[in-house]
């Protein structure tokens, strides 16, 4: 076991119970239109004000009519039509049956459709060739949403599954809780905006870039604040800035042990370090505390590391910060690995894989290759990540692993 995985770092699912367990939502809420409400997160449930649909209606484009009637006769006189919008205006006897399109209201005095491709039809006598059972081909009154359901429960993230059935209810504005404010920022005196030149020792600042993505995806309303360089005075700066305006601030490096790493000593003065230091790879360097009301993580400073954390440990605590009682967590299979998978024991590994499904139905996972924390390009080839037990070692082919397959936040 070497330095990095030194016994005492939080179990990662430790680390998210420890944050749960103190994160409240967000209680601020506001009523919008339905068309403005995607990806915000409902206050309250919605309640079906009406039956959907409203009236009985036909399943099929053919004919209705009193089911009794077939078993008297196999033939019918048309008596009307009923179409979408444009009902028949009456009652149907006995004897008599009535065109119907799709969707068309169920005329009074009818219980049964049959397709029109199980009659024939010589002028207005329809003879059906069939004998269903009584409402057949009917949705009833009701048959989607009843009147008074809960059609989507307070804490549900909207999206497009959900927007087109609240309008079927005639629904024109919801309250919603309002998005996290969300600040971020890189630290680093290597660090160098995109299009700058590089001088020695220094990189380009990717970090805010996929943090920036992934808070868009949760539903975040984001504060950008640059990068900042190691100076005391300057992080203090932008910590007082952040702090002030967001329910959470997120940084980018500075929170491992170098000594120019200033940000958890500013933590430490301004507000309170709930744990430092996670038994994650890659990803150990993660921490999390408050400063006033505003709540912190600090995201390791390699890219993957950075992005892995906000992923697999922040996404949770934003999704509940948000409101979100509903939220489910990425979900996670079983898996052959048809690949070498490197591993010491000590830590969880969260490393990047390939996912697809063999010729026998079963589902195989190979590694991207190199899983340094800075070789990015392990994230874009990835489908999944494979995720190795904190105690495991080493992984053969043909061993069954957990896969994690990338939900919607990472497309």
């Amino acid at each position: 076991m070497d330095s990095c995985d030194a016994p005492g770092l939080m179990p990662v699912d430790t680390a998210i119970e420890k944050m749960l367990s103190v994160v409240k939502p967000i209680s601020k809420t506001n009523r919008l239109p339905l068309a403005e409400t995607l990806g915000l997160v409902l206050a309250e449930d919605v309640i079906s004000p009406i039956n959907v649909p409203p009236f009985a209606n036909s399943a099929m484009d053919g004919y209705a009519l009193q089911r009794a009637d077939l078993d008297k006769t196999d033939t019918l006189t048309l008596a009307g039509q009923s179409f979408a919008g444009t009902p028949f205006d009456g009652t149907c006897q006995s004897g008599q049956c009535i065109r119907i399109m799709t969707g068309a209201e169920l005329p009074a005095g009818t219980d049964t459709v049959i397709m029109q491709e199980e009659t024939e039809a010589i002028g207005d006598q329809i003879r059906f060739l069939v004998k269903p059972k009584a409402g057949d081909n009917v949705r009833p009154i009701g048959d989607d949403i009843k009147l008074g359901e809960v059609v989507v429960a307070k804490g549900h993230r909207l999206s497009a599954r959900e927007l087109p059935l609240i309008a079927s209810l005639g629904i024109a504005s919801l309250p919603v809780f309002e998005r996290p404010k969300v600040a971020f920022f890189s630290t680093g005196d290597e660090l160098r905006p995109l299009g700058e030149p590089l001088a020695a020792g220094q990189i380009y600042d990717s970090n805010r870039y996929g943090i920036r993505a992934l808070l868009d995806k949760f539903g975040c309303e984001v504060l950008d604040l640059g990068i900042i360089p190691d100076d005391p005075a300057q992080l203090d700066a932008a910590f007082a800035k952040a702090t002030s305006t967001a329910d959470m601030l997120i940084t980018s490096g500075g929170v491992s042990v170098g000594e120019a790493d200033y940000t958890k000593d500013i933590l430490t003065q301004q507000g309170e370090v709930g744990f430092w230091k996670i038994a994650m790879k890659p990803g150990k360097p993660f921490a999390f505390g408050k400063v006033n009301e505003c709540w912190f993580c600090g995201l390791p400073g390699n890219p993957v590391s950075a992005m892995l954390t906000l992923y697999e440990i922040v996404q949770p605590v934003l999704a509940q910060l948000a409101g979100q009682s509903q939220y489910q967590a990425p979900q996670r299979l079983p898996a052959i690995a048809s690949t070498v998978f490197k591993k010491r024991p000590g830590r969880t590994d969260f490393q990047r894989g390939i996912y697809q499904v063999n010729s026998k139905g079963q589902i195989e996972v190979a590694t991207t290759g190199n899983q340094g924390s800075g070789a990015f390009s392990s994230m874009h080839q990835a489908n999944c990540l494979v995720i190795l037990e904190q105690e495991r070692g080493k992984v053969q082919p043909g061993e069954t692993v957990t896969i994690e397959p990338f939900n919607a936040s990472m497309y």
